[in-house]
């Protein structure tokens, strides 16, 4: 009989309002989640770096709005099933308990709310998994008939 991975992982999903997507057990071992700031601004297509100036003394300057410093996030992952996708559609608002982590100078706060049980001190830094709203923005899945593997992508952009 072969060794098989408990189906655990750290990230999990929590549809907010109807909807179906959830992980399955087998579907997200070993998975890849990136955590990055988005580089457009309400989905006009501006570059970010367009909020980045040089003034009239040549100084280069951060004129990008604070309350617009959202992450985007890719989550993909090859195993022997999908999370569930029935009725998975884009634009439904999902609470991720993200795998990605990020991290601050212990004695400061984080700049998202944390994963229960997620934080831990290395050396100076605090690090934590962030508890993060995010709405599905893209959904690919394919099968691969003869090993039976699924391979699957879920892009997500915090609301």
């Amino acid at each position: 009989m072969p060794f098989l991975l408990p189906p655990v992982t750290l990230l999990s999903f929590a549809p907010e309002s109807g909807g179906a997507l959830t992980l399955t057990p087998f579907a997200a071992r070993g998975v890849t989640q990136t955590l990055e700031p988005i580089a457009t601004v309400n989905g006009d297509g501006r570059a970010a770096g367009t909020f980045i100036r040089r003034d009239i003394n040549g100084n280069l300057v951060n004129m990008f709005p604070v309350q617009l410093r959202k992450y985007q996030s890719t989550v993909t992952c090859r195993d022997v099933e999908t999370p569930a996708l029935d009725d998975a559609w884009l634009g439904q608002v999902i609470s991720v308990a993200c795998a990605a982590e990020l991290n601050y100078l212990t004695g400061g706060t984080p700049a998202r709310p944390e994963v229960s049980g997620s934080s831990y001190v290395e050396g100076a830094f605090t690090f934590y998994r962030p508890l993060l709203t995010m709405m599905v923005m893209d959904i690919k899945s394919s099968f691969a008939e003869y090993p039976a593997t699924y391979s699957w992508e879920i892009v997500l952009q915090e609301v």
